[in-house]
């Protein structure tokens, strides 16, 4: 045991700054460590605040107490971990030459100077709010805290609010969307840029609004809030870009957050491009004593290698436990980088991603792709199994994995983890297509949905399939391009539901004895579809064989279909 123990101090109790004081006092019995936290409470799961607000649960101390039940107050942190945690407490200055911290206690506004050896930096973020006329307005809120968690819950439990706008068509917009829309108040998402979800793929985008739309919400894409309007200083509604009115008695903002640096930049900290502070792969900041994590930092991409700001619990957790251990075994831990993954449940859809989508390849100089868009069940049909749509973006002259975006209200969440993890590992089509993963009709097809849409994306590499997408198809539609579109489903089926946009019902069975009803001229585009594009793909082939030149298959099928249909 050392003469003088070693002195941390962490400055943040929400989600980074706890783990690495746990982590670190797991190593450590003897140093001294200091938690400084400026709201009430500590370690929030701040991913559970929708569901609170929306009364997926009523106690909200499971938002704050360990899976044993227990609380995490400082008396917790004192007795459990022997960790002294200073709440409702703001650090005011960073002495980088004398090693101090600089705090003071809110209530009482006393101020105290701490030591330190080594010192964490998990500062958070703060929402941003639109820069427009009306933002002081009562009635306006961010769910960023839990404090303001318990100002949207006390609002849905009160029953008054009949009219709410969420600003902001993000993860979070959408959470709280479905909490608001499920206490029986009519909720409208205001989207400024021209599509919802910026990570997916614009096309499972729309199949997203389409489900938020048939749950009654409602959604406008292409349209800011210009202006808040109010009546006796309380919000009575929104103004548009286009200047339309929307009237409405709550507000929630959720546009995204600006990284909280201004503790580290006044300390002479490197702050980087995107904002966050700059750190390395051990979580250091240009300081080598002093650390940092979560919402407040920039990461890096595996994928790109560029900087990114990923301001999410689990990332925050992972890095706090690479600082924990830094601190006591310097060198000794490492946090290499992120592949973008995230999931949200919207009503009845699950919405996965990891990686980039094709949009943001391109954007990241990454122009030599190729995409899949698949449509299957998760489980068998007698199993009970439900939809999934997904999309998978691949590098063309490697077949490097790129990305993976899932969505339906099928089991997305472990398709997004395995693509995830393949990202990782720096695996290609090859691989993925031929990963030996569990198999059992309660949990999977015998050719898992992943599976599937790495046969697909490998056929197309391979020149062996030509898929189009829904948007290409409709552009083509709507332009009275000159192509031939054949549903290859049964009679039953196309009575059932149908597109409606100038289709030739000619069954697969019945294809090859019908070739005289397809176009004499061979070289003529002849797009095939069915329900998920499988029997499309088969009668593609044939057609081919029969040396039609220009054959192309509608990927995903009617169920990754997002325009309006006949039937």
């Amino acid at each position: 045991m050392p003469s003088q123990p070693l002195k941390i101090v962490v400055i943040g109790g929400s989600a980074a700054g706890p783990k690495a004081a746990a982590k670190a006092r797991r190593l450590d019995e003897h140093a001294a460590i200091t938690l400084i936290q400026k709201e009430a409470d500590l370690s929030m799961a701040s991913c559970g605040f929708p569901y609170y607000v929306g009364g997926v649960f009523d106690d909200r101390n499971q938002l704050i107490c360990t899976p044993a039940g227990i609380v995490r107050d400082p008396n917790f942190f004192q007795k459990a971990k022997a960790i002294e945690a200073l709440v409702e407490t703001e650090a005011t200055h960073i002495d980088r030459a004398a090693k101090t911290v600089t705090c003071t206690h809110l209530p009482s506004g006393e101020s105290r100077t701490l030591s330190y050896d080594r010192l964490v930096i998990a500062t958070g973020a703060t929402p941003l709010r639109p820069p427009v006329p009306g933002t002081e307005l009562e009635g306006i809120h961010t769910l960023q805290s839990l404090g303001d968690a318990d100002a949207l819950r006390a609002i849905r439990d009160a029953g008054k609010v009949r009219k709410a706008v969420i600003v902001g068509g993000g993860l979070i917009g959408f959470e709280v969307c479905e909490a608001l829309h499920l206490a029986g108040i009519q909720t409208t998402v205001i989207e400024k840029t021209d599509s919802i979800l910026p990570f997916l793929d614009r096309q499972l985008a729309h199949l997203v609004e389409n489900e938020v739309r048939r749950q009654g919400a409602d959604i406008i894409t292409g349209n800011g809030v210009a202006a808040f309007l109010g009546e006796d200083g309380k919000l009575a509604g929104v103004k548009l870009d286009n200047g339309t009115e929307l009237p409405c008695e709550l507000a929630v903002v959720a546009v995204g957050v600006r990284p909280n640096v201004a503790l580290a930049e006044a300390a002479g900290l490197e702050i980087g491009a995107l904002g966050g502070i700059r750190v390395n792969e051990r979580m250091q900041t240009s300081d080598p004593d002093i650390y940092a994590a979560g919402d407040c930092v920039e990461c890096r991409s595996l994928i790109t290698g560029e900087a990114v700001r990923a301001p999410y619990g689990d990332l925050a957790n992972l890095q706090g436990r690479v600082i924990g251990q830094n601190l006591i075994e310097p060198d000794s831990a490492r946090f290499p980088g992120i592949t973008h993954t995230g999931i949200c449940k919207v009503f009845d859809y699950t919405i996965g991603f990891t990686g980039l989508n094709a949009e943001q390849a391109r954007a990241s100089g990454i122009n030599d792709i190729e995409t899949v868009t698949i449509s299957g069940l998760d489980i068998p049909g007698y199993m009970g199994g439900k939809v999934l749509i997904s999309q998978m973006v691949a590098e063309r002259a490697s077949g490097r994995i790129l990305g993976f975006q899932c969505i339906g209200p099928g089991d997305a969440s472990k398709r997004v983890a395995t693509v995830a993890m393949a990202i990782r590992g720096g695996l290609g089509i090859e691989e993925l297509a031929n990963a030996d993963l569990p198999y059992a009709p309660p949990y999977s097809l015998a050719l898992d949905h992943v599976i599937v849409s790495a046969h697909v994306l490998e056929n197309k590499l391979k020149g062996l399939m030509q898929g189009l997408s829904a948007a290409e198809l409709k552009q083509r539609v709507d332009s009275g391009a000159e192509c031939f579109i054949i549903d290859t489903r049964t009679p039953q089926e196309y009575e059932e539901e149908r597109l409606g946009i100038g289709e030739h019902l000619i069954p697969v069975g019945a294809l090859r004895s019908r070739l005289d009803e397809l176009p004499a001229d061979k070289s003529q585009e002849i797009i095939l579809y069915c329900k998920v594009s499988m029997r499309g793909y088969e009668a593609a082939a044939a057609l081919k064989a029969n040396g039609f030149r220009n054959v192309k298959v509608l990927e995903g099928g009617i169920l990754a279909w997002p325009y309006p249909r006949e039937k």
